[in-house]
């Protein structure tokens, strides 16, 4: 016969523990506790919503002056307007009181600026982009359709002005900003446009100043 080398009262020490271990597995079994961590880490990842952009995937430092803030403004529009100060790349959110936010902007290029008094129609959240036919007559190689997220060019947040081709839209391309590239949409970093965003309602009055009138107070000092 075999001999393991294990005593009597070693035997029995033995076969305890293993009880002991036996039991502990199977009442974890039983038991509705977290799993182990080692399943956890091989758990599938929630999907979530893309996070903002924040940091440039083109470049460009901001300048100061295209930077949020608040600043005095005097202005015979309502608190709540929206109003787009094309030849100074600003737009400014009316507050009242003398004052409004400021966010540096991104204006249409060379033939492609417009003015009037438009208001916001839908609010969308990584909006798909479409271009419109106009656009893609121009540019034929445009993609027909992209989905919203990070590399979609309308950004993080969208505004519909009313039954234009026109939006305020956020950018990937930070570095345009304070720049005349667009076709016409006013855009604003990805950061500024959910902030402006989280301000403003469907119905909001937007008023877009042609190139050749500037903004009740073009210097917009820090209030």
């Amino acid at each position: 016969m075999f001999n393991l080398g294990i005593s009597g009262a070693g035997f029995r020490s033995t076969a305890i523990a293993l009880g002991a271990i036996a039991t502990l597995t199977f009442s974890h079994a039983a038991s509705a506790d977290p799993l182990p961590l080692y399943q956890l880490a091989m758990a599938s990842p929630a999907q979530t919503a893309p996070r903002l952009q924040t940091a440039p995937s083109q470049g460009g430092v901001i300048a100061e002056r295209l930077k949020r803030q608040l600043v005095n403004y005097t202005t015979r529009e309502a608190p709540g307007t929206v109003i787009i100060d094309t030849p100074n790349t600003y737009l400014y959110l009316v507050l009242g009181h003398g004052q409004a936010v400021r966010y540096g902007i991104g204006v249409g290029r060379d033939g492609f600026t417009w003015s009037g008094v438009q208001s916001i129609t839908r609010k969308s959240e990584w909006p798909d982009w479409i271009p419109p036919a106009e656009m893609i007559a121009r540019q034929p190689y445009l993609p027909r359709y992209m989905a919203g997220g990070p590399g979609n060019p309308l950004g993080a947040r969208a505004m519909y002005l009313g039954g234009t081709v026109y939006r305020i839209h956020g950018t990937n391309a930070p570095g345009t900003i304070g720049t005349r590239v667009s076709s016409g949409c006013i855009r604003l970093t990805n950061e500024d446009v959910a902030d402006l965003y989280s301000r403003v309602n469907v119905g909001t009055k937007v008023v877009v100043l042609p190139m050749d009138r500037r903004a009740d107070n073009s210097a917009g000092r820090r209030g």
